[in-house]
């Protein structure tokens, strides 16, 4: 999975990894022959007392070592720009699929394991594609040019170079072997830590309300232990690789100066050759350390790749029609569901069973039923947050599955159960739903949602910041905000999720009054909990358990549905119980 990703990421990056690998392999060639060199001024100049030979060959190895750092320091630059080139792409692409997935998929990674591939998983696999292209491009390069260098200055001593690359390479690849499921365990742990912060932070207001900031203190202490234990264990293992190399190093130092200093006595080999061997064997022995620095990293970041391809590689369960879709909608809109069945994932029974009805344009079809009964899942279908799993929803005359996802969500205005409001402005928010609108046309819809009074009174009054979440407004003013966002669009269809719910009788009452005129064309479609904001609606149906046990006007299903009658009796109940409180 790595290799796949870093393949792909690197794909429109072809031009600069030739580059880098240029510029490496002058940079490593310069490194090799500068020891050559030296050995030369010490056997051929200073031994014999030339100072202008001296002079001369230290001027070319400063020329060679002033190409080595202007190679070096271009190829890094390089690899810095084409790293974070790499990343950001990355991140688009995580962004983008994520973008595509529906309610479903959301659910089934979750908000918090997102956020952490999309920054840490895509920081890990960024940072291992800058350090190949920094150092690990030149050290296969270095490792192999410095064998064949230290065998032509002396082949006496080669053995030591045998024995000190294997020794170092298998105790390094086993201690990296025991890192892969501890990076793992990390990641996970990292996870735990970025989902319990970010139930604590969202949920801050239950927290302090249910006097439990005592019990979120110990859940996340120890999902931060868990986090601390595996990141020791990691810690541990790293901590034991870098003495194991600088080991093998001074050993295979100290080897090379004792038996290269019985061959320099034997006449065997020069002092010259003897330093540039040793070069030779530390740069060997450098590029295998850094091989293992890079080695250190791989098993962090193939973890965090199979993270990140997992996201990836994961479809929508939402696909979009061969060849675009149908843009055939027709107009205004009608939404049709015919015999609709809809099962979560891994769910025993069905949520939705064989529910059929039809919304027609200029008139409100409102949906009631206790909690559970299926009514957000069947406002969620109609624009595609959920595809249902049997049967058929239709708005415009055309399948939603067959239809183009920009004309079809064009066409709806959904006011979800739980409005969110984005950082930025009140405008930025309003035109959220129509880009191009102007400012007249926004006042007209905070009209509508009984918002422009509270706005007005707002510092900047359009121009007034909204905090992430609309976390700066009373539920009732974001739920109105929310209504407003819609209307701005006037679309063909309108789908209001329990989007009354946070208002008082009296401002539920005036809104419903506003948005008649405005919604005289268009469907419909009102999920509530009071029968009070659906009691003029031209068609109610009653959810029972998934399925359809009443339809018609409030006054006959007064008459013919038991169900209905019941949420009448108690609500009328609670309102008497009221009223006596007072």
């Amino acid at each position: 999975m790595l290799w796949r990703i870093v393949r792909h990421g690197l794909r429109p990056h072809r031009a600069a990894l030739v580059t880098i690998v240029a510029l490496q392999l002058v940079s490593t060639i310069a490194s090799l022959y500068l020891p050559n060199l030296n050995a030369q001024i010490i056997d051929e100049g200073v031994s014999k007392g030339d100072t202008g030979y001296v002079i001369n060959t230290g001027a070319v190895m400063l020329g060679i070592s002033f190409l080595q750092i202007l190679a070096s320091v271009y190829a890094v630059y390089l690899a810095a720009r084409t790293s974070m080139s790499f990343g950001r792409d990355l991140r688009a692409r995580i962004f983008g699929r994520v973008g595509e997935f529906s309610a479903r998929e959301i659910a089934q990674f979750g908000a918090p394991t997102l956020i952490s591939r999309s920054t840490n998983d895509v920081t890990q696999v960024q940072m291992l594609v800058f350090m190949t292209l920094a150092m690990m491009v030149g050290a296969p390069i270095m490792m192999v040019g410095g064998v064949i260098m230290a065998l032509r200055t002396d082949a006496g001593l080669s053995w030591l170079v045998a024995v000190a690359i294997p020794v170092l390479a298998v105790t390094v690849g086993l201690i990296l072997r025991q890192m892969l499921p501890r990076f793992r365990t990390m990641q996970e742990a990292i996870d735990s830590v970025n989902r319990i912060l970010r139930e604590q932070i969202t949920g801050i207001r239950v927290v302090r309300a249910f006097v439990r900031e005592r019990f979120e203190q110990e859940r996340f202490a120890v999902a931060n232990t868990s986090l601390t234990g595996a990141s020791l264990g990691v810690g541990r293992l790293m901590a034991i690789v870098f003495p194991v190399v600088m080991f093998v190093l001074n050993v295979s130092t100290i080897a090379v100066l004792w038996f290269g200093a019985h061959r320099v006595e034997s006449g065997e080999m020069q002092v010259g050759s003897l330093t540039a061997f040793l070069s030779y064997l530390m740069q060997i022995l450098m590029s295998v350390m850094m091989a293992t620095m890079m080695s250190m990293m791989v098993p962090r970041a193939s973890v965090s790749a199979d993270r990140i391809g997992a996201v990836l590689d994961t479809e929508t369960s939402v696909r979009i029609a061969r060849g675009g879709g149908s843009t055939a909608l027709a107009r205004p809109a009608s939404v049709v569901f015919e015999s609709v069945d809809f099962h979560y994932p891994k769910a025993e029974a069905a949520v939705l069973k064989d529910v059929s009805f039809e919304a027609l344009p200029g008139q409100t079809t409102a949906i009631i039923g206790s909690t559970g009964a299926g009514k957000t899942t069947l406002i969620n279908l109609v624009p595609r947050l959920f595809d249902a799993t049997g049967g058929v929803v239709r708005v415009g005359g055309v399948d939603v599955r067959e239809a183009e996802p920009d004309v079809l969500w064009g066409r709806l205005g959904l006011i979800p159960q739980r409005p969110y409001l984005f950082s930025g402005t009140i405008a930025s928010n309003l035109r959220y739903g129509q880009p191009d609108a102007t400012d007249d046309q926004l006042w007209d819809a905070l009209r509508i949602a009984q918002a422009d009074d509270f706005v007005r009174d707002m510092d900047g009054g359009l121009g007034a910041s909204i905090s992430q979440g609309g976390t700066n407004v009373s539920g009732g003013q974001r739920q109105r905000l929310a209504i407003a966002r819609a209307v701005v669009r006037r679309p063909d269809v309108y789908l209001f999720d329990d989007a009354f719910s946070a208002l008082d009788v009296s401002t539920d009452a005036r809104l419903r009054a506003a948005l008649a005129p405005v919604t005289r064309d268009a469907t419909v479609i009102v999920v509530a909990q009071r029968v009070s904001t659906i009691i003029d609606a031209d068609q109610i149906l009653v959810l029972e358990d998934g399925r359809i046990v009443g339809r018609g006007r409030h006054t006959e299903l007064l008459e013919t549905c038991p169900t209905y009658q019941e949420i009448v009796v108690s609500q009328r109940a609670a309102e008497d119980q009221l009223e006596v409180t007072r």
